[in-house]
């Protein structure tokens, strides 16, 4: 008899940025209800456009088609936590999680972007994560990722 428990799967969040000092990080964050895991994604351009882009909102607009919730049930859990470019997260790990709103004060340099936020009659919005937790009992990490709402800012 397995004493295998199955944890059910809850959400995805189709793709989240993670800013690194070497380059910033493209995930997937697959919810479940005992744990998150950061699924690294392959990196969709470049080092300068996508730190650019990460200062005013656009970073996280692609034309890569995001995996569905459906697209990980064929993948076991075991797989995504052994695997070193992911971050696996037990919620019970999780100290606090703050979200962040900032609004852009984009520069003169920026005109194409204030013109295509005139043009849409929307403001590209942003929202910074920070979560702390304790990955061991002896230390405390801060992951940081920003996040952009999928659907306005998609480009299929």
């Amino acid at each position: 008899m397995s004493n295998v428990i199955h944890e059910k799967r809850l959400a995805l969040i189709h793709r989240v940025i993670s800013p690194d000092e070497e380059y910033p990080k493209e995930y997937a964050v697959l919810v479940t209800d005992s744990q998150s895991i950061f699924i690294r994604q392959k990196k969709t351009r470049g080092n300068f456009w996508l730190r650019r882009e990460m200062s005013y909102g656009t970073a996280l607009i692609t034309d890569v088609l995001p995996k569905t919730l459906e697209g990980y049930e064929q993948t076991s859990l075991e797989s995504l936590t052994v695997d070193g470019a992911n971050i696996t997260v037990p919620h019970e790990a999780v100290i606090s999680l703050a979200l962040k709103k900032q609004v852009h004060n984009p520069s003169a340099y920026d005109f194409f972007l204030r013109l295509t936020m005139r043009m849409q009659k929307e403001e590209f919005q942003v929202y910074y994560f920070e979560m702390n937790c304790l990955p061991s009992p002896n230390a405390e990490a801060k992951i940081r990722f920003y996040m952009v709402p999928l659907g306005a800012y998609f480009k299929p």
